[in-house]
């Protein structure tokens, strides 16, 4: 059986902007807009089964209807095109019958709890209207309410565009449009995803990145896509983390999400390579995100640096002070942060990434080897590349210059994203094991080449303090601390140069698991 599929965009905004959407003139119907309280139950067993099996079952009141609705989980940020399944009930419960033809009975069959109850719900009170929008007809639905579980509540703001007929390239066209008049996000979490996180009390924490689950049949260009709306989904998820709390360990995985973005860009460079717009993508991510790592850099340095030298020399005066002033720069580095995730700017780029990587000429062109060709013989490839660079720059490890070393270690981790991003295409017993070797001795290099960079950013960091227009402004005790922290930084430089050119040679004699 062939599912019924919903392809929709959610957008997140503030409720105050759902009143100025309403008023926009793009969103103008020749109809009159309907108005429903919606209350929503979300069920699970008390494992968590369905949950765990990528889908969510609710029964939602409007009126006196009720309707139940099981559906596959989302796999891109913003973007819902899932298997649904929807079906009038006659009351707030399931109805285990009407699922007969899903995917929920053999989940619940093999579940040693099977019985379902409620986990939590939603309460929103949504204004929807379908326009014309270029060659498309749209379901435009304002969001507001709010989320109910027993670890407390949470408000619902929410425009969602769901394409009734016509182009998926027509949904975001509208919400670029959007965007540039109303501060519009891409959809972070569906729904239920925020339920449960809220639920669970995880929600608006850091979270590192989820792997990617590739189909075993899978092209290179459908690898891609994956790939790059998980680091999309990463990005998001820590983005709103870190707007709404400056946490240290959001801003570390956007950052993280942000270089994943980018390496998946540069390892599937044969498949984008007919697309200039890929480069320009590529380019402007790294140009407006810059300035954040001088924010994760002052971070590290008051977490790890900082610390270790005022254990080493208790009685350096010095060293509160300098504290201080780092902690007040860090302060305005994460100004700057803030500034760039509130602005139109950044907001429209995320929205052009997920826009480009639906219905960009990467994708919609006319055929090309490199992009419908397997996922595994491409994967193949690209890590042969990468291992290839790695083993040619990284020789003599322990004499090679800082850029040098810092070009190793940007290699290091553009292989170590592949071998996540591609882990999923070897799920024979021996080829995981060979995967947990390799990613293991490939971690060990990074680790030492991290550390080594580490002291070359705090040295940068120190010399970036002092080194202001007016040297009394730095008083004398300040800067000699400041001086005492840089020679101690760099003393085990030649113990981590030794470390790291061993940790090289071992990477070098372990076997690649794509072969």
């Amino acid at each position: 059986m062939v599912a019924p599929r919903e392809i929709e965009l959610k957008l997140e905004c503030e409720g105050g902007d759902l009143a100025e959407l309403g008023r926009h003139p793009f969103l103008q119907a020749e109809a009159p807009e309907d108005s429903h309280f919606l209350t929503s139950t979300y069920f699970d067993t008390a494992a968590g089964d369905l949950r765990a099996a990528g889908l969510t079952l609710r029964v939602r009141r409007d009126g006196e209807a009720f309707v139940q609705t099981a559906k596959a989980a989302a796999t891109t940020p913003g973007l819902f095109d899932r298997a649904e399944w929807e079906a009038p009930v006659a009351g707030n419960a399931p109805d285990l019958a009407l699922l007969a033809e899903t995917p929920v009975p053999d989940v619940l069959a093999a579940a040693e709890a099977p019985d379902l109850s409620p986990t939590f719900a939603t309460l929103v009170e949504r204004r929807s209207r379908v326009i014309r929008y270029g060659a498309s007809r749209i379901e435009v639905a304002f969001d507001e309410g709010r989320i109910e579980t027993p670890n407390g509540d949470a408000p619902l703001w929410e425009l969602e565009l769901e394409l009734k007929e016509g182009r998926p390239e027509d949904l975001f066209t509208l919400a670029q449009a959007l965007a540039e008049t109303v501060p519009l996000r891409l959809g972070a979490m569906s729904k239920s995803a925020r339920g449960f996180s809220l639920r669970d009390g995880t929600l608006r924490r850091p979270s590192k990145a989820r792997p990617v689950t590739l189909a075993p049949d899978a092209t290179a260009g459908e690898a891609f896509r994956a790939i790059a709306f998980a680091c999309l989904s990463h990005l998001r998820l820590n983005e709103d983390v870190f707007l709404h709390n400056r946490d240290v360990e959001a801003l570390h995985q956007l950052r993280v999400a942000l270089r994943r973005l980018r390496s998946a860009f540069t390892l599937f460079k044969p498949v984008l390579a007919q697309d200039a717009t890929a480069a320009t993508l590529r380019d402007e991510i790294k140009r407006i995100t810059e300035p954040f790592g001088h924010a994760r850099n002052l971070d590290v340095f008051l977490a790890e640096t900082l610390p270790a030298e005022m254990a080493k020399r208790p009685d350096e005066a010095g060293l509160d002070d300098l504290r201080r002033r780092l902690e007040a720069e860090r302060d305005r580095a994460y100004d700057g942060v803030l500034a760039t995730l509130e602005s139109q700017e950044w907001r429209g780029l995320v929205l052009e990434v997920a826009a480009w990587l639906e219905t960009g000429g990467w994708r919609t062109g006319p055929a090309a080897p490199d992009r419908d060709g397997p996922a595994g013989d491409f994967a193949a490839q690209v890590l042969d590349k990468a291992l290839r660079r790695i083993r040619k720059r990284g020789r003599h490890l322990d004499r090679l210059e800082v850029e040098e070393r810092h070009r190793v270690r940007i290699e290091a981790k553009k292989l170590r994203y592949g071998a996540e991003f591609f882990a999923s295409l070897y799920t024979e017993k021996k080829l995981r094991k060979r995967h947990k070797a390799f990613v293991s001795a490939l971690s060990d290099l990074q680790d030492h080449l991290g550390s080594l960079n580490d002291q070359a950013t705090a040295h940068t960091v120190l010399a970036g303090l002092v080194a202001v227009p007016d040297p009394q402004e730095i008083p004398g005790e300040t800067a000699f601390a400041a001086g005492l922290a840089a020679g101690d930084n760099e003393a085990d430089g030649k113990k981590l140069l030794k470390a790291a050119a061993e940790a090289h040679g071992d990477l070098v004699a372990v076997k690649p698991f794509w072969r």
